[in-house]
């Protein structure tokens, strides 16, 4: 590694929004050495929000989804190359045409890719989608777009809950099938998720819950679907929404502490190995990360927010190329957003990081709410429902660990806002969905040797 952090090669593998604006932000801070971004897919760093909202709706195209630069980041980029591995004593990047990639310092951006349907051959049929690149929502745009009969969603996380949106918006029959009792119930817990079934089903959703897809049918074309409580699906389009796998397999050999829940570093974005070492030349930022937090107890967290990449991929950028003394860390409060059937969700902290809720404001009949969650008497996290103003307040209760129940705050406090109620979060794995923040704690993958 060079003396001067601020010259030398650097290598960001991961041509995503985290690995953008970490290329941005190394420039800001000073660094004019030489710096490569890999990426697996064909395009510059693109936004994926937009995919299953406005792309969908015929409101923008994919191609037009590609990120602003902030300023010229002056780097490499490789894209449509996969990388394959780490060299972490050579401090090499393997690349799959068989080229190696050398560098000082690493950063690892590879984000998250869509976890496809369990059966390959189903998974194939013509009509059978996932929503995660570019390419994905391009497809489903223009068989949307050509008016199929139903849309079948599998999942009643955010991102199926959006899609479902969309399609009645659009004037579509849909059907969502959840394995759990409501959806988004792993993100919000059960109260809100109460709110997200009534609006789908007063939307015109065909919501079922507590039932699992056994099986796609068609005969090179998606015809429809078994459920586990025997009913049959008509449908013509698929979108398989069971959330997220992370990109670390190409590490499997790599040395580095990375599993299924991301790859383990600090708060200051420093990797680390497999038997729990910090590294000083390898870095982690976005979806793929997890990291500490000292507002939800040092467990690890794992993110698939869009501000989350940004603010840490700016953290990593800036402690790659600045001596200890300083560095920062990435300490911020996860937010995140979802506009569907009318709402507009607004989250901050970690919802399922609690074992109480209270309603704070407004209330569920009204359909305008914060909803205030705690854990072990303070406050942790708040949900919103087309009352985003109130956010910045519970952030800074948050933050400043507040006593929970929380005291007012705001003129519209309801009148039974002492009252708490479980936060009843459930277990995951009952769940076709996941939560978009999870906390990881301390799981290893497989037992340890040291040699």
């Amino acid at each position: 590694m060079p003396s001067d952090l601020k010259e030398g090669r650097i290598v960001i593998v991961g041509a995503s929004l985290a690995g953008l604006r970490a290329a941005e932000t190394l420039r800001e801070e000073g660094f004019t050495g030489a710096l490569t971004v890999v990426g697996d897919e064909p395009h510059a760093p693109y936004d994926r929000p937009p995919l299953s909202k406005q792309v969908l709706l015929g409101q923008a195209t994919a191609h037009t989804t590609e990120l602003p630069l902030h300023r010229d980041p002056d780097a490499e980029w490789r894209f449509g190359v996969r990388a394959t591995g780490v060299d972490l004593l050579a401090r090499q990047v393997l690349l799959e045409d068989g080229e190696s990639l050398p560098y000082d310092r690493l950063l690892i951006a590879t984000g998250t890719r869509a976890r496809p349907w369990p059966d390959s051959e189903e998974a194939a049929l013509d009509g059978v989608f996932t929503l995660r690149t570019r390419e994905d929502g391009a497809g489903l745009a223009e068989r949307l777009a050509a008016g199929p009969e139903r849309v079948l969603v599998i999942g009643g996380g955010f991102t199926g809950s959006e899609i479902a949106s969309a399609c009645r918006e659009m004037g579509l029959q849909v059907t969502v099938a959840e394995r759990g009792p409501a959806p988004l119930v792993g993100a919000l817990g059960a109260t809100l998720s109460k709110l997200a079934a009534v609006m789908q089903r007063n939307h015109g959703v065909d919501l079922r819950t507590g039932v699992t897809v056994t099986a796609l049918n068609g005969n090179g074309a998606f015809t429809g679907a078994e459920l586990s409580d025997g009913s049959r699906i008509e449908a013509d389009v698929c979108v398989v929404a069971l959330g997220a796998v992370r990109n670390v397999e190409w590490l499997a050999q790599s040395g580095l502490a990375a599993g299924p829940r991301g790859i383990a570093c600090d708060a200051g974005c420093r990797a680390f190995t497999m038997y729990g070492i910090v590294t000083d030349d390898v870095f982690v930022a976005g979806d793929v990360s997890r990291f500490p937090h000292p507002l939800f107890g040092y467990q690890m967290l794992s993110l698939e927010h869009w501000g989350n990449a940004v603010e840490q991929a700016e953290v990593a950028a800036h402690n790659m190329v600045n001596p200890g003394a300083l560095q920062r860390p990435h300490l911020a409060v996860p937010v995140f957003w979802s506009t569907q059937f009318g709402l507009n969700i607004k989250s901050v902290g970690v919802p399922t990081y609690s074992d109480h809720i209270v309603i704070a404001q407004g209330s569920l009949e009204a359909r305008r709410l914060a909803m205030v969650y705690g854990y072990q008497g303070r406050v942790t996290a708040a949900v919103t429902v087309d009352m985003a103003k109130s956010l910045d307040y519970y952030r800074h209760l948050i933050e400043t660990a507040a006593p929970f129940p929380p005291p007012p705050g705001a003129a519209d406090r309801a009148i039974a806002a002492d009252i708490t109620i479980p936060s009843a979060v459930p277990d995951p794995s009952g769940l076709s969905h996941g939560p978009t923040v999870a906390l990881t704690g301390h799981l290893p993958d497989r037992r340890l040797t040291v040699v």
